[in-house]
């Protein structure tokens, strides 16, 4: 009638040892397969967000019709994205944001009026960041800019 002390100390550590192996068979888990899937969403979704915002700066940043333009508008964008630096350029018509993950990296095309002639320029992540605006009221042209 001894052993009724032992029982309780065998039942602790039993259940000590049975939460120790779930932990340790699930933080593998979760960092090898969850976490990983989750960073790599979240990463596209701000890559998107990110091009979609300085896109709308960009439109924004056009005078109405009929006026002389210089213009200057603060963009505000990430310094990085995923843990990565980026950047956003012009290409063609549109703008492209360059990302080491091809996940991350995006297009969109501005709508921009006829009046704008030309659309030029890149940003850097972690730069402060312009839209420039030139021109008469016939003809702008638009560049992406380091703001320094």
């Amino acid at each position: 009638m001894d052993n009724r002390g032992l029982s309780t100390v065998v039942e602790k550590l039993l259940t000590l040892g049975i939460v120790s192996l779930y932990i340790t068979l699930l933080t593998p888990t979760l960092y090898g397969g969850a976490v990983p899937a989750y960073q790599s969403a979240v990463g596209a979704e701000l890559g998107e967000r990110t091009l979609a915002e300085a896109t709308a700066r960009v439109e924004q940043a056009i005078p109405p019709v009929g006026r002389d333009a210089t213009a200057t508008v603060r963009v505000d964008v990430p310094a990085t994205i995923d843990g990565s630096s980026y950047e956003i350029r012009v290409e063609g018509d549109a703008l492209v944001l360059a990302h080491p993950d091809p996940a991350v990296s995006a297009r969109s095309r501005p709508v921009l009026p006829d009046r704008v002639t030309t659309l030029t320029g890149e940003w850097q992540s972690g730069s402060a960041t312009v839209v420039t605006v030139t021109g008469d009221g016939e003809s702008l042209t638009v560049r992406l800019e380091d703001g320094r």
